[in-house]
């Protein structure tokens, strides 16, 4: 028996069920059930280890912004009904863990607004989030349709829709971008790179004297969401505290501040407030630098006691995973969780700025109601052929599927709890965003005319929700690719309480791969066809 099996007989006969999503045109389509053989393969062979369990997983899902909402409210209210149904309801992708913004970002109309305009007022008697829920002004955007449809009551349609049905689950990650700028040292929201300030954009910090009303500010906004029915299932202190280079709202914290903050002000706040149950997720940037958050923030005993665990995002590179990282952190803090709270195709349309060495290919085109581009090498990242970016090589021209699939794919086999994509919808053009940074999205929609195009991110992103659900284990799986490139195939495991296997596999290849799926003491023979994500389901 090979070592990286055993030879306990599941007593298999068939597979459940396979699912296939392809360049070819599948999505989610049903292919047909294959029988298993005793015996030990050989050549390509994926091993599932049933009896090798690992982490809990909290679900697959996207998130809600302004510009989302928006984008929605140009729909009449039916057509709105199904798309909201087709990204939460039993039949859609079912998304089972979300995200949104505390205050403004870039995917936001105008940005620039906060829950606490009057400055100085350090009891917070201004605070109100009635932004996300004043909608928009038809006479101000002729398109609208709905002009009582923001964020609030896209999340709150989202609520209406599971609370319909057995499945409910839906945990929220709330992220603020930024405090209101009179907390801050810079008094703004951002302060945007120039030749002035030698291109030294940023976010600015705290002020001293505002760090525990920052803290009251984000706890207020866990009771003024509870008011209204919404109750929010982790919070991270800020997105991104590395900063953006002042670029949009943004604001900094280094992992020194952000631990005394946790351990001084917000964890013994929160953890006296009506929402102790609410999860502290740390960082909230990029993988590559997580290590160093972690050992300073988790390595002390007084602030990590406050802490769920740790929130990461992707734009480190367009091709990398740095699952490593993950193995080292999961090493140290086996108990903390790992969630991916951002990823998006970004930087969609733009021109190239200076020093990137190739802007022709740096500015992609035609991916609206074109699922070639989002199956192919035709999309770029801000670090594409960047003379200044600290790593060009690990930002190459990639293919949207792949890097979404990929990265999910060999994170939960590394330990990931959980995988959130960035706007579920927004405009044909990657927007609305106030500051020209379009993103690719799940679902475009050309606001003129109501057409809705689900990308093939969509279907991928649907068929891995409804297969990989909330308190699935992930399962070791070992690969033997037998001379493949280790790019070529991608697989990960996970097993529900009923015993349901669900193995998610990616061919990232333009030709059919044959391997065999090992289960113990039986494998079955299996086909994924070319440029592909295949389910293949597994009942013990």
């Amino acid at each position: 028996m090979n070592k990286n099996t055993t030879d306990i007989n599941y007593q298999l006969s068939m597979t459940q069920e396979i699912l296939l999503t392809s360049e070819a045109g599948d999505k989610i389509a049903p292919q047909q059930n294959l029988t298993f053989q005793q015996g030990t393969a050989t050549g390509k062979v994926i091993v599932v280890r049933p009896d090798i369990k690992k982490q809990k997983i909290v679900g697959i899902g996207t998130s809600f912004t302004e510009s989302s909402a928006f984008v929605l409210a140009h729909l009449t209210k039916d057509k709105r009904a199904e798309v909201m149904e087709n990204i939460y309801g039993e039949k859609g992708a079912n998304f089972s863990i979300a995200r949104t913004h505390i205050g403004a970002t870039d995917f936001a109309v105008h940005g620039r607004y906060s829950y606490a305009e009057v400055k100085d007022d350090t009891n917070l008697t201004s605070f109100s989030i009635a932004v996300d829920s004043d909608g928009f002004s038809a006479q101000h955007y002729p398109g609208i349709k709905d002009e009582q449809f923001d964020l609030l009551p896209m999340i709150k349609q989202a609520y209406a829709i599971k609370n319909q049905q057995v499945d409910k689950d839906l945990k929220i990650v709330a992220s603020a971008w930024t405090a209101p700028p009179w907390m801050k040292t810079i008094e703004d929201y951002y302060v945007k790179p120039t030749p002035e300030n030698n291109h030294q954009g940023t976010g600015g910090e705290l002020k001293p004297q505002y760090v525990a009303t920052y803290a009251d500010y984000l706890i207020k906004y866990l009771d003024a969401y509870q008011q209204e029915g919404i109750e929010l299932w982790a919070l991270t202190p800020v997105n991104e505290p590395h900063g953006n280079s002042g670029q949009w709202e943004s604001m900094h914290f280094t992992p020194k501040t952000q631990r005394s903050f946790i351990k001084d002000h917000l964890g013994p706040k929160l953890k006296a407030s009506a929402h102790k149950d609410v999860k502290l997720l740390i960082y909230d940037q990029n993988r590559d630098e997580m290590e160093h958050w972690t050992d300073e923030i988790l390595g002390d005993k007084a602030t990590s006691e406050y802490v769920y665990g740790t929130a990461v995002h992707w734009y480190e590179s367009s091709n990398q995973v740095n699952e490593e990282v993950f193995d080292r952190v999961h090493e140290k803090f086996p108990e903390f969780s790992i969630i991916h709270t951002e990823g998006t195709i970004d930087d969609l349309g733009k021109d190239a700025p200076q020093g990137i060495l190739d802007p022709v290919r740096f500015k992609e085109s035609n991916w609206f109601k074109n699922d070639d581009f989002w199956w192919n090498e035709n999309a770029t990242d801000w670090a594409y052929t960047a003379t200044w970016a600290p790593k060009p090589e690990d930002h190459p021209i990639y293919t949207p599927v792949h890097r979404y699939a990929r990265n999910i794919i060999v994170s939960l086999d590394h330990w990931l709890e959980g995988w959130i994509d960035w706007n579920i919808v927004l405009d044909k053009q990657g927007g609305p965003n106030h500051v020209g940074n379009f993103c690719g999205a799940p679902i475009m929609i050309d606001t003129d005319t109501g057409e809705v195009y689900y990308t093939p991110i969509y279907y991928v992103l649907a068929q891995f929700s409804k297969t990989i659900r909330p308190g699935d284990t992930a399962l070791q799986v070992n690969q033997q690719l037998d001379g493949l490139d280790k790019d070529a195939l991608h697989a990960s495991a996970a097993i529900n309480d009923d015993g349901l296997v669900s193995v998610q596999l990616l061919n990232t290849t333009k030709a059919p791969i044959n391997y065999s799926l090992q289960i113990g003491s039986q494998y079955a023979q299996v086909s994924i066809a070319a440029n592909a994500i295949q389910t293949v389901r597994v009942k013990l």
